[in-house]
């Protein structure tokens, strides 16, 4: 472990987050939010002393180079201190009373998982909370979609071995690659398709009907596939299909892998044909239609609020279910009010969306979840392992796109699965046990608040579904939930490696 290096990338990181939190404070200014401008002006000064302690400790050139093991180290406790300093304007303007409550929605907003504490809501449909607050609530989804040390690595020279550490620890997915030769570059160019992705659909959000405050705040989480909306009601509230439509395709475009998008720029379109992007697209046509079947040939019908029983039309169904899908495909988690609570629809659709969920988007996209790729090859290796019973003689391998995958992959892939099963049992049993839902409802509560944490998604169904939220669980099980945010958003290994001792070592 490289202590000064670890320092100086961190102290980096803090006095870009102090750059970005700025931006919120300026807003906070113009709409004269006082408490607003201390609390942000307060974070602001500590990450920019913290971050100034660890850029003065930076080691001499020859000695920035980072093992792979450091890259792990390094990533995770970014994203801790993140999560730790961006608490802090919730906190301290008082918009979020308890401390653990406001890092709960901060590490939800970094690691772009939208599962949300918040419950007031105010008479206009917005959140009880300040534009610029909400706003930073926004901005946090968007800093932790693509990814803050990849921010770090575009915008700061580097030296490129410690810089692919870096990278190989949080960009997710089971390969890394670069889209051309320097590591900086491919930083540059992967933010520079965010950036501009996002501002078009902010615009088309505009031009639908969206305020601009509103259209910047959504385009923000649907870029990230974060999910965190300024509305109580989240899309419901605007009632627009244009703007649901919109929104449903930006959620699968977000959910792509973006070294596709490159290919198609520089006019490679042979790219694709690729085995992740088809059976995303099919996934999401085959659920989609078997869904709105469920609907139509089960007459479902939910009880509102108002007390009325509403049965769902042909365009009803199908407009709730095509967003609900690419809401949890992509792990967004948007929802679109009552119609759209699919934790109220029949109990093998509410299944379907647990498996949706936990498969997630492509690799190389901001979506979270295990990743089709993976789920891809783990059946293929299911499959191969079958024939081989059959035929022990044969010599069986798995490719993708026609390429054979090393037996270390395939293996690398085996272990994530396992390990993220156990950590999904392990997490359910600790919020059985400590958690206030006890009865059999509660059971799929719980399990699902993890699987939505795991995977980076947000709603869950039980209590915490699209109307629902996680403010009834206590300290412990808010630590529990965040920890499984972290682990979903860096893939296991960083956060694990925190807790191995010789990880610590000094190099």
């Amino acid at each position: 472990m490289n202590y000064r290096l670890t320092a100086y990338v961190l102290g980096e990181i803090l006095l870009i987050v102090g750059a970005l939190m700025c931006i919120p404070m300026f807003m906070a200014l113009g709409y004269h939010e006082d408490k607003t401008i201390l609390a942000f002006g307060i974070a602001i000064a500590i990450a920019v002393v913290l971050g100034a302690v660890g850029v003065i400790v930076r080691p001499p050139k020859d000695k920035r180079n980072l093992r792979p093991q450091s890259g792990f180290v390094m990533c995770g406790l970014a994203w801790i201190l993140l999560g730790l300093i961006g608490a802090i304007p919730f906190r301290i303007s008082g918009a979020i009373p308890h401390y653990i409550d406001a890092l709960f929605e901060t590490i939800s907003g970094f690691t772009t998982t939208g599962s949300s504490i918040l419950t007031r809501v105010r008479p206009d449909g917005y959140f009880d909370m300040s534009k610029s607050l909400l706003f930073w609530r926004a901005l946090t989804q968007w800093i932790g979609g693509m990814g803050v040390l990849v921010f770090v690595i575009a915008v700061l020279p580097k030296n490129d071995k410690a810089s692919t550490a870096l990278a190989k620890a949080e960009i997710p997915g089971y390969q890394f690659g670069k889209l051309v030769g320097k590591l900086r570059f491919t930083s540059q160019i992967l933010y520079a398709m965010y950036i501009v992705l996002t501002l078009i659909l902010v615009a088309i959000l505009c031009i639908c009907g969206m305020p601009v405050f509103d259209s910047f705040c959504h385009a923000f989480s649907t870029a990230s596939t974060g999910g965190f909306s300024v509305m109580g009601s989240s899309i419901g509230a605007y009632n627009s299909v244009s703007i649901e439509v919109v929104i449903t395709v930006f959620m699968l475009l977000f959910s792509v892998n973006f070294n596709l998008y490159y290919m198609i720029l520089i006019g490679h379109f042979k790219s694709l044909k690729n085995e992740e992007l088809f059976c995303l697209i099919g996934l999401y046509i085959g659920a989609c239609a078997t869904i709105v079947a469920i609907l139509m040939g089960s007459h479902t019908s939910i009880v509102l609020e108002d007390g009325t029983v509403h049965t769902y039309t042909f365009a009803e169904a199908v407009r709730h279910t095509t967003f609900n899908v690419a809401s949890m495909m992509s792990t967004t988690g948007y929802g679109t009010g009552e119609l759209g609570n699919f934790a109220a629809w029949p109990t093998i659709i509410q299944v379907m969306m647990l498996l949706i969920m936990c498969i997630g988007g492509s690799a190389g996209s901001t979506a979270g979840g295990m990743k089709m790729s993976r789920a891809i090859i783990l059946t293929k290796s299911s499959i191969n392992h079958v024939r081989k019973l059959n035929s022990p003689r044969s010599v069986q391998t798995v490719k993708m796109d026609g390429k054979a995958l090393p037996d270390s992959t395939v293996e690398e892939i085996q272990n994530f699965f396992i390990i993220y099963i156990l950590i999904l049992i392990f997490s359910t049993l600790i919020l059985a046990i400590l958690s206030p839902y006890k009865n059999a409802e509660g059971i799929a509560t719980n399990l699902s608040a993890v699987i939505s944490c795991l995977n980076n998604i947000g709603p869950g169904i039980g209590a915490v579904g699209p109307l629902g939220n996680f403010a009834n669980y206590g300290i412990l099980e808010k630590i529990v939930l965040m920890f499984d945010m972290l682990i979903g958003r860096l893939e296991i290994i960083p956060i694990l490696m925190l807790f191995y001792y010789k990880s610590w070592k000094k190099a």
